[in-house]
């Protein structure tokens, strides 16, 4: 007998991805069906291919994964026993290559996807091919598929700078990117990866939907170079954090268990063609409050919050950023039937907690 996920990764991990498996959703559509989803070596993919297997465990929907990965090495280090189960399954390769893959998708989910900024400055062409022909690739393999739905990825990237006044950007608000810089590789990529999306839609007749999730934040690895991720491996390593700047970018984040779940809702309940915010509204909050809290959730560590230049320190007033807000209003979503469970606190504690036992 095939053993259960909960044997297959720790407790505590199990518990984190479990409620994304009893939400109230169309589970039905799944059941019997083939879901691909690339990027799978990824962070929130991780997160989606734990939760459809833990429905398989808990309620026996025979669903069967295929994640598509670039790194043999890495996903079988992630992913380790679960790897034997009958119903997962990885293919190796870019998504920029073209697709020969045996398996047909019921559903899709495209989340492959250089979204550190790392790769801006280092590989511009690969991160904005990975949303260019990646995008195209997987968008040829669902209508090969006659695939029921596809969910792409997007980002808040794809805003750019508005300058309208709003407190928060609703998915119908545009701005100004800089398409001649190099930089915006990425925020570029996902607007024309959008664009594809609609294209397949008028085209073909494809169910195509679309998220654009805010800041994600959860469980991540010691390396990760985002700036909350810093955060929690600092208190992961007792160590307090030094900020080098005032942290007064005010941002919407979302953990990244709450993120998976939205992802979901969008795929079974969302419209097609139809962009869909995901944010925690209770999570909007500064980078120096995030790291303020990512220190003060831990009290019995005694780390502390400090600033490289003294006048940094001082308070940042909100509203000076509120002419390029990264604040997303997720109403659209919301109406889905979605709600953001975690909050802040919860999260970094759960995140650290989990990087810990990853790294004893």
């Amino acid at each position: 007998m095939e053993s259960l996920i909960s044997s297959q990764v720790t407790s505590r991990v199990y518990e984190d991805i479990k409620p994304i498996a009893e939400e109230r959703l169309p589970w039905e559509k799944l059941k019997n069906s083939t879901v691909f989803i690339t990027g799978a070596g990824g962070f929130i993919s991780y997160y989606l291919v734990l939760a459809l297997l833990i429905r398989n465990d808990l309620y026996k929907d025979n669903i069967k994964v295929v994640g598509l990965v670039r790194s043999r090495e890495r996903a079988e280090k992630k992913y380790q026993k679960l790897l034997e189960r009958s119903d997962f399954k990885l293919v190796v390769q870019d998504v920029c290559s073209p697709f020969a893959l045996e398996e047909k998708a019921d559903y899709i989910i495209h989340a492959a996807s250089q979204a550190s900024a790392w790769h801006y400055e280092n590989d511009p062409v690969g991160t904005i091919n990975a949303n260019l022909t990646g995008t195209i690739n997987v968008l040829e393999y669902a209508r090969e598929c006659n695939a029921k739905a596809t969910l792409m990825i997007s980002s808040l990237k794809v805003y750019g700078a508005v300058h309208n006044g709003a407190s928060a950007l609703t998915e119908d608000m545009v701005g100004y990117i800089d398409h001649t810089s190099y930089k915006n590789c990425y925020a570029q990529g996902k607007r024309a990866a959008e664009t594809l999306c609609a294209s397949y839609h008028k085209q073909y007749g494809m169910d195509v939907k679309i998220a654009r999730p805010s800041y994600i934040y959860g469980p991540s690895s010691l390396t990760d170079d985002r700036v909350w991720a810093q955060f929690i491996a600092n208190v992961v390593k007792n160590q307090s954090i030094l900020l080098k700047s005032n942290g007064g970018a005010y941002r919407s984040f979302c953990y990244v268990r709450d993120t998976a779940s939205a992802l979901l809702y969008i795929l079974l309940k969302g419209e097609s063609n139809l962009p869909y915010n995901i944010a925690a509204e209770h999570s909007n909050i500064t980078i120096r409050g995030f790291a303020r809290e990512a220190v003060n959730v831990f009290p019995e560590k005694g780390l502390t919050l400090s600033f490289a230049n003294k006048e940094d320190e001082v308070e940042p007033d909100i509203s000076l950023f509120s002419q390029t807000p990264e604040i997303l209003d997720s109403k659209r979503l919301e109406a889905l039937g979605w709600e953001a469970r975690v909050g802040l606190k919860e999260g970094i504690r759960t995140a650290a907690e989990i990087v810990e036992e990853q790294n004893r």
